[in-house]
């Protein structure tokens, strides 16, 4: 099966999933440039090139391997809309600062309104769904357990950055 034997139900939601990875990018790439210029700074640039490979790498093998099957796990789709409005829900608190690099600046506000208010790294907690939902309501749940461990040492990493620039810029405020 191809990615032109699905459904349309899948076509939608893969589709969907692409246009909206592709506009955030232009958005984080939009906030990193003034983010940079207002004086931030990028911290963990080394890393960031292994979460190009591993977002690209995980949109591709599902294209390629995933085998929805006719109707959707009602489920599974209900989780996957429900994902999208937490999405909403945190770009809209963490507006200007949102980026897909970490950026920083003694000057910087820590966000702490939306999911900010609840969780440490909402985006992360969003990612790590997405990253095994999306295979799992394709039909590719070997793809799901894949991408997700190497998601998961990925955060690890970055994860501990982000704390580390974060406790920093705590302390200077």
């Amino acid at each position: 099966m191809t990615m032109f034997d699905w459904p349309l139900w899948a076509l939608i939601i893969f589709g969907y999933v692409i246009i909206q990875r592709l506009a955030e990018l232009v958005y984080a790439s939009a906030n990193t440039r003034r983010l940079l210029a207002e004086g931030g700074r990028e911290h963990g640039a080394k890393h960031y090139p292994l979460f190009i490979v591993l977002h690209s790498g995980w949109l591709i093998a599902i294209m390629l391997f995933a085998k929805p099957d006719m109707a959707p796990n009602l489920l599974l789709l209900n989780i996957f809309i429900a994902s999208q409005t937490f999405r909403f829900w945190m770009l809209a608190s963490i507006g200007r600062w949102w980026t897909t690099r970490i950026i920083s600046a003694p000057n910087f506000p820590r966000v702490k309104r939306g999911p900010y208010r609840f969780i440490k790294h909402p985006n992360y907690a969003l990612v790590v769904v997405e990253i095994a939902l999306l295979p799992l309501l394709l039909g590719a749940p070997a793809m799901a357990i894949t991408f997700s461990i190497m998601n998961a040492a990925l955060l690890w990493w970055r994860i501990r950055i982000e704390n580390d620039v974060l406790t920093e810029r705590d302390r200077t405020t």
